[in-house]
């Protein structure tokens, strides 16, 4: 008797949740989340892809005492450069999974699986209580359980997924994307250094000044320069980062939840009617 009650209370949950699409709801707004986050998450990505490609053969020059020193901005951009466009294209990966997620999500929906769920639920019902033969209720309980699981397979997996984002990977990837976003706004700058046009004569006592400001010029240049490279350094580090959150994200946990549902579900067929 107590197993019959737990059915009919599994059962009875799931055509009310079916019903008041109440799970759908938070299903919808967690991929809603997890899409809008995905989009500015790769609009960075483009970002910093298109100040490098600007960036690229930019040359910062000063002249101390005429003489052109140049730094070519370009040369210290070149090896991230390829891991930027790979990492645009995992973007545009995880963006497009999350978008599926969210047809799916609305397929599931349909007001056309929530009836034959609940038709589902009340023929096992009435096979689980009337008493018929046991295989009839064996059948009657995995069909129930098939469209079930076609009805909240996709918000269940979208949840677990949110919920294990927000538990384990949320502050990662707010540090990589914020890191990101004041590495992109650097380039830019160091892009948009330019020379002083060229005076007319000066006096002797002008062209000492001259030269001084344009050796301490050099020597600031040399040293962004250098902050330049850690701040890529670092770059790079975030990137890949956020390469495995949005693997992890788009791939790898929602397959493992799929796995995990399918299995209970089959564990829980062949074991609740026996």
């Amino acid at each position: 008797m107590t197993r019959k009650i737990i059915l009919t209370v599994i059962c009875l949950l799931a055509a009310l949740a079916a019903w008041t699409g109440q799970v759908d709801e938070v299903g919808a707004d967690m991929a809603e989340k997890a899409f809008r986050r995905a989009l500015v998450t790769f609009a960075v990505a483009r970002t910093l892809n298109g100040v490098i490609s600007v960036a690229q053969g930019t040359e910062v020059a000063v002249e101390p005492a005429g003489i052109g020193m140049n730094f070519t901005v370009g040369q210290v951009l070149d090896p991230i450069n390829d891991l930027i466009e790979r990492f645009s294209a995992v973007m545009l990966v995880a963006t497009s999974a999350l978008g599926l997620q969210n047809i799916l999500l609305g397929i599931s929906e349909w007001w056309g699986i929530s009836v034959l769920l609940i038709v589902a639920v009340v023929v096992f019902l009435l096979t689980l209580w009337v008493r018929p033969a046991e295989r009839w209720q064996q059948w009657g309980f995995r069909a129930a359980l098939i469209v079930i699981a076609l009805r909240f397979a996709v918000p269940a997996i979208i949840i677990g997924t949110d919920l294990v984002f927000d538990t384990f990977l949320a502050a990662q990837h707010a540090a990589a994307t914020q890191a990101l976003e004041a590495t992109s706004n650097e380039i830019s700058e160091m892009s948009q250094e330019t020379v002083p046009p060229p005076t007319e004569a000066r006096s002797m006592l002008d062209r000492l000044g001259a030269f001084l400001d344009d050796s301490l010029d050099r020597v600031n240049v040399t040293e962004k320069l250098d902050r330049f490279r850690d701040r890529l350094s670092n770059a790079s580090e975030h990137i890949i980062n956020l390469i495995v959150i949005f693997v992890l994200q788009t791939i790898v946990i929602p397959i493992l939840f799929l796995y995990l549902l399918i299995h209970g579900l089959k564990a829980l067929g062949t074991r609740a009617i026996t």
